[in-house]
């Protein structure tokens, strides 16, 4: 993947290490508000063999209200500014506010990680004027809403689609395929088996071979399916990932950095050890 001033391999996948810097997400929300509290776990989820952090500071988990920009700008500028200073690991910010991504770019962040996959206004001329790479995720409504009756003729099939059109759009505007990776959106308006689907065909979701990056840390398609709390995911998560980068992920987005590492090595390396029947 091309940033704005290196690349980074993803011919082998890598985990990235998710800080969430808000109140409210539905996993770890309040933790790591403090910009030292915020730091020391984006260091030691480096230390875990995070390849990136992304870092967010607006909830996107169902139901979540908006965040005023100040305040989010306010949450994560610090924290990225700080981990700038300390290490050389790859940062993402995870916003939807063209103001957040052009001052989290200035301040070091080198990929957007945007749940509306560029669709507010001034969100592409934000990425195409910081150089930064991009994730695309699809996402069908909006977080307070998502979740409520979700329906799809075929959700594979509107899915690309989908992300199709947004890279499309992207590469009208200038940036180019080396800057995108593509997030199929699991959980993001999107029922039990929708998420199931996606994810038993995620290598019929990357399109001329572009990376795609998958997110189903602690996320509650494991609720449903095992009956498991938010705390009681992670084998599910785990499992999810290996199969992921089984079919080809490159990136595997996780809040527990040392289990996933040691989960996407492991698949990755029987992967490679497949003969063609």
């Amino acid at each position: 993947m091309q940033l704005p001033a290196r690349r980074l391999d993803l011919s082998v996948p890598c985990v990235m290490g998710v800080l969430n810097v808000t109140p409210d997400s539905f996993s770890d929300g309040g933790r790591y508000r403090g910009v030292e509290a915020a730091l020391a776990r984006a260091l030691a989820m480096v230390d875990e063999g995070a390849a990136i952090i992304d870092v967010g500071g607006e909830s996107t988990r169902p139901g979540a209200a908006p965040v005023d920009e100040q305040e989010e700008l306010d949450r994560v500028v610090p924290v990225i500014e700080r981990l700038r200073e300390r290490s050389d690991v790859v940062i993402s910010v995870d916003t939807s506010k063209p103001a957040v991504m052009r001052a989290a770019c200035a301040a070091g962040a080198e990929i957007v990680n945007d749940v509306y996959a560029l669709r507010i206004p001034g969100a592409i001329e934000a990425v195409v004027a910081a150089g930064a790479a991009v994730c695309l995720m699809h996402m069908q409504g909006e977080p307070r809403t998502m979740q409520l009756a979700p329906v799809y003729d075929d959700v594979l099939d509107e899915v690309r689609g989908f992300l199709d059109q947004r890279v499309r759009v992207c590469h009208a505007a200038g940036i180019a395929g080396s800057r995108i990776v593509l997030d199929p959106g699991i959980g993001f308006g999107k029922t039990v088996e929708h998420n199931l689907r996606l994810l038993a065909h995620l290598d019929r979701l990357s399109m001329d071979d572009r990376p795609v990056l998958i997110g189903l840390s602690r996320k509650s398609l494991f609720g449903s399916l095992l009956g498991r709390a938010v705390q009681d995911r992670l084998a599910g998560g785990l499992a999810g990932a290996a199969l992921a980068v089984w079919q080809g992920a490159a990136i595997v987005r996780a809040h527990d950095v040392v289990q996933t590492v040691d989960a996407v090595r492991t698949a990755y390396q029987i992967r490679m050890r497949r003969t063609p029947s």
